[in-house]
């Protein structure tokens, strides 16, 4: 039999037969020990690691490692402070609504919508609904059962399920495509309900007249109420971060300067915005927040009604991208001249740079970064009032203003934020 056959060959014109696995092998261990001695003569054994790298952290570390976090450090307090006035002035503004009674209910003119027993129901205006649905099959029936029992004549009302489960469609490109259609001509508003809502039956007649009798007005939000927040610890979380959000920031924006950000669902608009803004826009994550931005450049007037509630019943999770938004933006609201140079100060620096942009990137890195950094190293000192004084003060009244039966959830509240700033 040929030795070829059993992995055999001749070596020293075939003094020495060696098993061609006994050569793999043998250079397979040679190239590992090539590797440890490459290891060894960079760093040296496992023992002398530490002893390596100490003097080169020492070099360090003062010169360069201390003064970067102390800068870090600086701008993050900067931060702070600038998140702590805006804070005040949210917090000013939603007591000037509360106590000189600028709420809508005493701004706006609002007549109650009736029968009329001679015009039948002619008065009543054609209203459109449309539900958004994307593999919420689930929850789906909620939302269009709510829809079906909404106390508005049934030849007045237009319900559109927009379903997107097989499609790429984003949310915009679907409520886009309704209102192309040829019935929604003869309507003159359009209430949006995700798939997880659940209006109450008197909602538009709550909300429309705000509408009917105000024509600068082109958008009117619903307060958003959680069904299950005492069942899921994340959703009672979420429902704090929002009751903060409608309470708060809507609320003053509201009731001061007339804009805020429309939340993409339980809320009316007039369909006249929306054409005139140029519709709804896919170049954007935050669609809802884009059409807000546009319409309130056009002039129109945003209401916030915190005693009308939709109610959600599931944590819905959602996209952000107001910087990537803002930075398409900015140019076009600075040179914007059909609103006032306070609306477009509140616009960029507000409602934007601060609360949308330094807000969550100060969270992430302050709290998940810097300070964890800092707290390995006592040559830096940190305030106190910056790491604690300020968001225990912050923590503790936002839950009072907005959500005072979790005022004991406070601090798992924080870290919720924390942690939501990672995503």
């Amino acid at each position: 039999m040929d030795p070829r056959e059993w992995g055999i060959y001749h070596m020293d014109g075939g003094n020495q037969s060696i098993p061609r696995f006994s050569i793999f092998c043998k250079e397979k261990i040679a190239l590992v020990s090539a590797k440890d001695v490459v290891i060894e003569w960079l760093l040296g054994s496992t023992a002398d690691i530490k002893s390596r790298i100490g003097p080169i952290w020492a070099i360090v570390k003062g010169p360069f490692i201390v003064p970067v976090l102390r800068t870090a450090l600086i701008i993050c307090l900067i931060l702070s402070f600038l998140l702590f006035v805006e804070w005040v002035h949210m917090m000013l503004l939603a007591a000037i609504a509360e106590l000189f009674r600028k709420k809508p209910a005493k701004r706006y003119k609002r007549e109650p919508m009736k029968d009329d027993l001679e015009n039948g129901v002619v008065d009543f205006p054609m209203v459109l609904v449309q539900i958004p649905l994307y593999n919420e099959i689930e929850v789906y029936k909620i939302s269009i059962g709510a829809a079906c029992n909404l106390s508005w004549p049934a030849d007045r009302l237009v319900i559109q399920v927009l379903d997107d489960s097989t499609d790429l469609v984003i949310k915009a490109g679907a409520l886009k495509e309704g209102l192309k259609r040829d019935y929604v001509q003869a309507c003159e508003y359009v209430a949006i309900f995700d798939a997880d809502f659940q209006a109450e039956p008197d909602f538009l007649q709550k909300v429309n007249p705000f509408l009917v009798h105000n024509p600068e007005i082109g958008l009117v939000q619903a307060r958003w109420r959680f069904v299950n927040a005492d069942e899921c610890f994340l959703t009672r979380m979420q429902e704090m971060s929002l009751d903060y959000q409608f309470v708060i920031e809507e609320g003053g924006g509201s009731s001061i300067h007339s804009f805020f950000s429309f939340n993409g669902s339980g809320g009316i608009w007039r369909i006249a915005p929306i054409n005139e803004a140029g519709g709804w826009n896919e170049r954007t994550t935050v669609e809802d927040m884009d059409l807000a931005v546009r319409a309130g450049l056009k002039g129109w007037k945003f209401v916030y009604l915190g005693d009308v509630q939709a109610y959600r019943s599931r944590q819905h999770r959602w996209s952000c991208g107001p910087a990537n938004l803002f930075r398409k933006m900015v140019v076009g609201i600075a040179k914007n001249k059909e609103v006032s140079i306070w609306t477009k100060f509140y616009m960029i620096y507000n409602f934007f740079f601060i609360r949308k942009i330094v807000g969550t990137m100060f969270t992430f890195f302050f709290y998940c970064v810097v300070l964890p950094l800092v707290s390995l190293m006592p040559e830096v000192d940190v305030p106190k009032w910056g790491a604690i004084v300020a968001t225990f003060i912050i923590a503790t009244i936002n839950t009072l203003a907005a959500t005072p039966r979790s005022i004991h959830l406070a601090v798992p509240w924080v870290l919720f934020e924390n942690i939501m700033s990672f995503h």
